[in-house]
């Protein structure tokens, strides 16, 4: 039985006043456990409170959309909050067991992507959290005598600390409540306004993210690699040469992708759209195409040190290979061969639309 690639949408785990979770599950979404990777999206409305908890999945967090967002890190071992602010184009690292909260102070929704790496979970290909507080919070589902002992209380202060918060996973507060304001740098960094690796005329543009540019990603052990397109513009193929694979979130826009595989068998050969997740096994071959509106996407990959080899344009791995040995891997004569080599190196990664 062959795997199946086809892109997913999130399906819903929780609404509120405050905003919702979204998720995308191993049982749909059966490759996400086969390589270990998950995805998230929060999506906050104004006012909206994620409260304090830790989860099983070191992960990247993506703002696709928003101005106003504040979160709060506890990292491992440190009890010390890192608080940032958090605006579009953001990309915030979460390592594994980091205690952490997020508010949406603005006046439209603030959305997040969170794509992370998943060896260690409960459930493979998922991510799982624990609250500390509300309905489903760790301190108030310890027996009475056990947290009476532990925090020196009386039996009405532990109901005032078990029973006060009688949210869940997200609340709404009010405009009167005071959150602290973002005060450490260096835990954030936006990858839409940061200069790109590659950038092509009325075709687009890549930039990684990886831990050479921005030492905190490494606590998570990913890289990001954000890819626009152009209207009707060309990523062309590529694939890790590195046994991981990448998760690929559709931001923005729509167009195609195709795959191929094993065997050279053209995998996947579809549409995609915004809101989309798709999954690249290692050493698959991946292109995108951009619809009328453009594209744009975000893939992680589970490695700090990202190596793409590309099967187009001047950086192409044909401009590598000896030409009598390309020749006859080709069948062709060597008339043919200079003029195929000669055509990839005028052209980059990205192939703008022809007019």
């Amino acid at each position: 039985m062959g795997l199946d690639l086809t892109p997913k949408t999130s399906q819903t785990l929780f609404e509120g006043e405050g905003g919702g979770y979204y998720t995308w599950t191993s049982s749909e979404v059966p490759l996400l456990a086969k390589f270990n990777v998950g995805a998230g999206r929060l999506v906050l409305h104004p006012q909206g409170f994620a409260l304090p908890h830790y989860g099983d999945a070191a992960k990247l967090g993506y703002v696709v959309e928003g101005t106003g967002g504040i979160a709060g890190l506890v990292l491992p071992s440190t009890r010390k909050e890192v608080i940032v602010k958090l605006e579009k184009g953001d990309v915030i690292p979460v390592p594994i067991g980091s205690v952490s909260w997020w508010f949406n102070e603005g006046d439209s929704d603030l959305v997040i992507i969170f794509l992370g790496e998943t060896s260690k979970a409960l459930i493979p290909g998922q991510f799982s959290y624990f609250f500390l507080t509300g309905i489903q919070g760790l301190v108030g589902n310890f027996s009475p005598e056990l947290t009476s002992k532990i925090y020196n209380l009386n039996k009405d202060e532990i109901n005032k600390l078990t029973k006060s918060q009688t949210g869940v996973l997200i609340i709404k507060l009010e405009k009167n409540q005071t959150i602290p304001k973002p005060h450490n740098k260096g835990f954030v960094f936006n990858i839409d306004s940061s200069h790109p690796d590659t950038v092509v005329k009325n075709g687009g543009l890549v930039k990684t993210l990886a831990e050479k540019g921005f030492p905190f990603i490494g606590e998570v052990g990913l890289s990001l690699i954000r890819v626009k397109l152009e209207p009707g513009a060309i990523r062309a193929p590529s694939y890790l040469a590195s046994p991981v694979v990448q998760l690929i979130y559709i931001a923005r826009g729509s167009g195609k992708i195709e795959i191929v595989g094993l065997n050279g068998e053209l995998v996947l050969d579809t549409q995609i759209e915004a809101g989309q997740l798709i999954v690249v096994p290692q050493f698959y071959v991946a292109a995108q195409i951009a619809g009328v509106a453009g594209l744009e996407s975000y893939t992680i990959v589970t490695t700090t040190k990202p190596l793409f080899e590309e099967l187009g344009g001047k950086e192409s791995i044909w401009g590598g290979i000896s030409p009598t040995v390309l020749q006859a891997a080709l069948n062709v004569d060597s008339e043919f061969q200079k003029l195929f080599v000669s055509n990839t190196k005028e052209t980059t990664n990205i192939i703008p639309p022809t007019v």
